[in-house]
């Protein structure tokens, strides 16, 4: 089976080809060959010597091969991983810098910043999409580029079905959610919805009994995990729900304005000097990159969601938390379940259909999927509560004017986009953030 990661020679790929070995080991003999794909071979070659590390001693590990060349990485692929970021991580501060100007939450997939990085992420994303479809019809497209369900949407115009989106928020909040509750989170059924990085978890299912309302009832248990720390206890009782940790920008925006404004760096500019120290430090000693790597992986663990942890009282994050990954093994069920017919549920970022009925039937949504070898299917949700269908409705909306404004160049779409995401108050401010961000292109 042949796997190409797009964006290989970021920081995250030793993740998944840690779960690539692990999944060999009881793989019974298949093998898995990965192409690593980047426009940089720099980049390449330094997560090429993390993965060289990671791999020494053992046998049978999946087989590496490096390439900066898109076309000869995706010929033949079986299954495509898309990780790229456009513009690097100079784009991400830029976007997070630009509407803090204003007086607005920048940050990397939510309000104008997370619209900047769709902008200029979705041409590539499409052209991507198009040369798998001459070079490699039959593949499945796994996406994890954020804005990810903005992303898998556009590529889906191209390839249908065929492209997935995942993401580790709500599969972390699940489980984070069942340990709380003191159950297996394997051995738990779990009520999902939203769109990417906009979700709810409404229930938590044990042998047919709905759990969740036990947890929100348990002070002590509500508040030793991470969202129960994040929102707090009241306000997740309030809600009846335990929200993804991105909504913390929505439901406390004037706390997280403030948080990332008064913060040295953004988190851009934070992981931009850590990354380029990691890179320098693997090319100058390759035989030190595993240990830089997980080094500077953990320094990323610790301080993610640093400003938020800050504004709700500066607490911790739980070492389980700091084991990395999540997408990578939501990402390797998946091609399980495909691959082998190992028949699982994930929640994934597939066409609607009639999953969520207040959305139409191509919007791409988040919600748990049936996966087969056919694909994912998703479950029926039922109705949504009315506060979170309307920030579902609002922010698809947003989604699609960057679609089409990546698709068409409109600066009108382009400004709908903007002006219409709720954490941005005012249209001048859109105007304004949107000139920056084209005069800095």
């Amino acid at each position: 089976m042949r796997l190409t990661v797009l964006g290989g020679g970021g920081f995250r790929m030793p993740l998944v080809y840690r779960a690539l070995m692990d999944d060999q080991d009881s793989a019974a003999g298949r093998r898995t060959e990965v192409t690593l794909y980047d426009t940089e071979r720099r980049r390449l070659e330094a997560i090429g010597a993390v993965i060289a590390a990671q791999a020494a001693g053992r046998a049978d590990v999946p087989a590496v091969r490096l390439t900066t060349d898109l076309d000869e990485a995706l010929r033949g692929a079986d299954f495509v991983f898309s990780a790229i970021r456009v513009g690097g991580l100079a784009g991400r501060a830029r976007d997070e810098r630009l509407p803090l100007a204003e007086g607005v939450l920048g940050q990397e997939t939510v309000g104008a910043g997370g619209v900047l990085y769709g902008l200029r992420t979705l041409p590539v994303a499409v052209r991507i999409a198009e040369r798998v479809a001459a070079l490699a019809p039959d593949a499945w497209v796994i996406n994890f580029t954020n804005p990810a369900g903005m992303v898998t949407e556009a590529m889906q115009r191209v390839l249908g079905d065929r492209v997935i989106g995942i993401c580790d928020s709500p599969v972390g909040l699940c489980r984070r959610a069942a340990r709380a509750v003191g159950v297996d989170p394997n051995r738990v059924s779990y009520d999902y919805v939203g769109l990417n990085h906009l979700g709810w978890l409404r229930r938590i299912t044990v042998e047919g009994r709905d759990v969740l309302p036990d947890l929100l009832a348990d002070e002590a248990a509500l508040t030793s995990f991470e969202e129960g720390k994040l929102f707090g206890s009241d306000w997740l009782r309030t809600l009846g729900a335990l929200p993804n940790e991105y909504l913390h920008y929505y439901y406390f925006n004037r706390e997280s304005v403030a948080a990332v404004r008064d913060a040295p760096r953004t988190r851009g500019e934070f992981l931009r000097a850590q990354q380029a120290a990691f890179y320098e430090e693997a090319a100058a000693r390759p035989e030190g990159a595993l240990a830089a790597w997980e080094r500077t992986r953990l320094e990323r663990e610790e301080t993610y969601l640093a400003e938020n942890r800050e504004a709700t009282g500066g607490w911790q994050r739980d070492a389980c938390d700091l084991e990395g990954g999540g997408y990578d093994r939501v990402a390797l069920a998946l091609m399980r379940a495909i691959a082998r017919d190992e028949r699982t549920t994930l929640i994934l970022n597939v066409r609607n259909r009639t999953a969520v009925p207040a959305l139409d039937a191509d919007a791409v949504v988040e919600v748990p999927c049936a996966v087969d070898a056919n694909g994912a299917h998703p479950l029926a949700v039922g109705p949504v509560a009315p506060g979170q269908l309307g920030l579902m409705l609002t922010l698809k909306e947003v989604e699609r004017a960057a679609i089409e404004a990546a698709a068409s160049g409109s600066h009108q779409a382009a400004l709908r986009a903007v002006a219409l995401h709720p954490l941005v108050d005012s249209v001048n401010v859109a105007r304004r953030v949107l000139q920056a961000a084209e005069a800095g292109a």
